[in-house]
């Protein structure tokens, strides 16, 4: 086994014993197929629609099982269960910041990062998920301030596509 698929079966090993909602999560990975692997990309994590999770190099120079790292993972596992629409909206974008952040907090204790990154989690954490428009923009927002410019949430539709056209085309909110 070469290193990187070591350190990518221990990462696993961590996630599974981390909580049940990490192990919900590998369960997930194993029964759809979906496999772990590293890319140099402009975003920490990202998933494919070739069924791959990959991850930043920078997040796999230290030990697996880093709690930021599992959960990136727990993020990414949300939008293959979310499906491709869902998971191309601000709407999808903001459950998986909840689902990671929530992990994070859960498995960490605190958030490992910057008071000003701490306090926006804070505020996005205390956003009800929903279909309310004013709602997600506030999310988009705080995510853009959290992400800096080159996180492109602004290119997202607020709901998911088909939903989205419903709402443009007919003025009804999901719901």
């Amino acid at each position: 086994m070469c290193a990187r698929a070591a350190w990518i079966s221990q990462l696993l090993d961590k996630l599974e014993r981390s909580d049940e909602a990490g192990a919900a999560g590998v369960r997930y990975l194993r029964v759809h197929g979906i496999r772990l692997d590293t890319h140099e990309q402009s975003t920490a994590a990202r998933w494919t629609v070739g069924r791959k999770i990959e991850l930043h190099p920078r997040y796999t120079q230290g030990p697996p099982g880093a709690p930021y790292t599992l959960s990136l993972v727990m993020h990414e596992i949300q939008h293959f269960r979310q499906g491709l629409p869902v998971a191309l909206s601000v709407y999808g974008e903001m459950d998986a910041w909840q689902i990671q952040f929530r992990f994070l907090r859960s498995v960490a204790g605190a958030y490992p990062m910057t008071a000003d990154q701490s306090r926006l989690i804070g505020e996005l954490l205390a956003l009800p998920l929903g279909w309310a428009r004013p709602v997600l923009r506030t999310a988009q927002g705080i995510m853009r301030q959290y992400g800096g410019q080159s996180y492109r949430i602004d290119l997202l539709p607020l709901y998911p596509l088909h939903k989205e056209l419903l709402f443009r085309f007919g003025g009804r909110e999901p719901g």
